[in-house]
């Protein structure tokens, strides 16, 4: 098994850095810094645009070779990602951002995933029953709603119960307060904060979920396998459980190891609307900006995530699937 994730860990690092490299071509060649500059007023000396671009190793007027290779080697030896046209530090944003992304992400996967495989195993098992039929409904309308009509739906919710009870249970806007000090008042005051945008994701995801599960159980919960197991004296949920979904969440657990990272980079609409600065605001304010770096971290982030969640996703299917061999 280790010899098997280190050559998996070598295949995707060369893609990642190959992937890497490349975005940085194309958003040099898509983005132009110098724009930031031109809307100042009064307008800045074009010498002085020069030194402060170059100063930031984003002057057009410098061969690309040099200014990539001047990234790249801060990014080896210093791990340096730059600095916006403007000077903020690319590496301080997204340690910030990919923080406050993670506390929203990773609770509202897990959620979702308990939620979505849960309801595919129990109506799966109730295939054509009331209940069956009232948990697809419900999934098909979540499923069909835009996140941001989910989101405003989830805020005004959240803001009639504050009105109701005079008191601020939840907050609708950013991901922390500023004036709360102390180890719980600030634990209580993030999940304050982190219920509406969670409640949001989850409600989001989970209905996909829900379906994928119950398709794939239905096409094995009747297999030879499955029956056999019965045979010898397992009742059907025990069958079920130890036999028919083992290999029916194989594909969801693939599945759900290649959305997190597009839910890190892509969660822009529920960020936007709960207020939260993580890593989907900063790609598109990257990219309305002009910032090359920026821009070029985030992607970097993003296949970084999608490495780790396929290297999860392998390990998870040679679990869960003795068939598979890990020495070829």
């Amino acid at each position: 098994m280790i010899g098997y994730i280190a050559r998996r860990i070598a295949t995707w690092s060369l893609l990642v850095f190959v992937a890497v490299n490349l975005t940085y071509f194309i958003a040099t060649a898509f983005l132009d810094p110098r724009s930031n500059y031109a809307v100042r007023k009064p307008p800045l000396p074009p010498d002085v645009v020069d030194a402060t671009l170059s100063s930031y190793n984003l002057n057009e007027k410098t061969p690309i070779l040099e200014r990539w290779w001047t990234w790249l080697t801060n990014i080896l030896l210093h791990w340096d990602w730059g600095s916006s046209p403007v000077g903020v530090s690319v590496n301080d944003q997204i340690a910030y951002r990919a923080g406050v992304s993670a506390q929203l992400v990773f609770g509202a996967t897990v959620l979702a995933t308990v939620i979505g495989v849960g309801l595919g195993v129990y109506t799966a098992m109730r295939q054509y029953r009331v209940s069956d039929r009232v948990t697809q409904a419900i999934s098909i309308f979540l499923l069909n709603i835009p996140v941001a009509v989910i989101g405003l739906a989830v805020v005004l919710i959240g803001i009639t119960v504050n009105q109701t009870t005079g008191q601020s249970i939840f907050f609708v806007s950013g991901a922390r307060s500023i004036d709360v000090d102390g180890f719980w008042p600030t634990v209580l005051d993030r999940l304050k904060h982190l219920i509406l945008p969670t409640i949001t994701l989850v409600i989001a995801q989970y209905a996909g979920l829900h379906f994928l599960q119950r398709s794939l159980l239905l096409d094995t919960i009747d297999a030879d396998y499955v029956r056999t197991a019965r045979a010898k004296g397992l009742t059907r949920g025990q069958a079920v459980r130890k036999h028919a979904l083992r290999t029916a969440i194989i594909p969801v657990a693939v599945g759900i190891a290649f959305a997190v990272p597009a839910i890190f980079t892509g969660a822009v609409i529920t960020e936007t609307i709960f207020g939260w600065e993580g890593m989907g605001r900063y790609f598109v304010t990257s990219i309305n900006t002009n910032d090359i770096h920026g821009a070029v971290a985030v992607a970097a982030f993003g296949a970084l995530a999608t490495a780790i969640g396929a290297i999860l996703a392998d390990v998870a299917v040679v679990v869960l699937d003795p068939r598979v061999r890990v020495n070829r």
